[in-house]
């Protein structure tokens, strides 16, 4: 086509065709945006994974989980014990290595009012985590009854909590997917009676060996299941190296439409490789997990 052609076919192109033919670029444009690939989300280890080295180096333990590739880490249970002063050092060591803290595992003094509480947001506004999680139910939580009082509580606690720029959440075990009240789990307590702000920390491999369907409740809670415990599970015992000493991606959940239901759903900000124990030592056991994430995730 000669120039000349040329300049007389653009003069020809009405103002409606030139905005039908930018529009159809515009959603082109969006369609390959839609297309590329998904947010990449930290994934961090639950230290209950490596409890004997925590205990036995503590520094030593961050470097090393550092080293082998964990962008974050969750401290369990025993960190409520520390001093601000070691809480400070814990985190320069953090920064120093590159590591974040998203959120904590807590026992139920975290939550109550007065000292608890203060000393659980202190050391968590020290560590820079933003989610004090409820690592499991205190045993006042009986019946549909105790469940719903449970929830009373921790809704309070999520008001103070809010106020210091912190949230809090329920990590469920295999109890809370039993049946309460008819079919009522305790779950669905949990769901129903805490605020929309309130994290349900979505620990994978109980809920599989209880025989719920983590898929189907991640999509009923959208936006709620800012984190999850990449725990896996098989059917047998722990002396045959099934039961929780696989390692993740050996057993049966089904990573992919559990990751696809998180991300599209779910609202999850972070991942957290949890292992209870397995045919390796902490370290090697850590990262193994770690190299099947990336795996997975890549070919995702």
């Amino acid at each position: 086509m000669n120039r000349k052609s040329s300049g007389n076919t653009f003069k020809s192109i009405s103002r409606r065709k030139f905005l039908a033919l930018t529009g159809t670029v515009s959603a082109a444009l969006l369609t390959g945006a839609a297309a590329a690939p998904s947010k990449k989300y930290p994934i961090g280890l639950e230290l209950y994974s490596v409890r004997d080295e925590l205990a036995r180096d503590q520094p030593n333990t961050l470097k090393t989980v550092a080293k082998i590739g964990y962008e974050a880490v969750e401290f369990y249970a025993p960190y409520y014990d520390w001093s601000s002063p070691h809480a400070k050092e814990v985190r320069a060591l953090m920064d120093d290595l590159g590591l974040r803290c998203y959120s904590t595992h807590n026992g139920f003094k975290s939550f109550t009012p007065g000292d608890g509480i203060g000393k659980a947001i202190d050391l968590n506004q020290i560590l820079g985590a933003k989610t004090i999680i409820l690592a499991s139910a205190p045993g006042s939580a009986h019946g549909l009854d105790g469940w719903k009082m449970l929830c009373e509580e921790l809704s309070s606690a999520s008001e103070k909590l809010k106020t210091h720029g912190l949230a809090a959440g329920f990590h469920n075990h295999q109890t809370e997917w039993a049946p309460l009240d008819g079919n009522l789990r305790a779950m669905d307590v949990v769901a129903a009676h805490t605020p929309k702000e309130f994290t349900l920390q979505l620990d994978v491999g109980t809920c599989v060996e209880a025989g719920a369907d983590p898929v189907a409740w991640i999509k009923a809670n959208p936006g709620r299941i800012r984190s999850l415990h990449l725990k896996d599970w098989a059917p047998g015992s722990a002396a045959q190296e099934k039961s929780y000493r696989v390692l993740f991606g050996e057993g049966v959940c089904p990573w992919k439409e559990i990751f696809a239901a998180a991300e599209a759903t779910g609202g999850v900000e972070y991942y957290l490789i949890e292992q209870e124990g397995s045919r390796f030592p902490e370290f090697e056991s850590a990262r193994r997990c770690l190299e099947t994430w990336k795996t997975m995730t890549k070919s995702s």
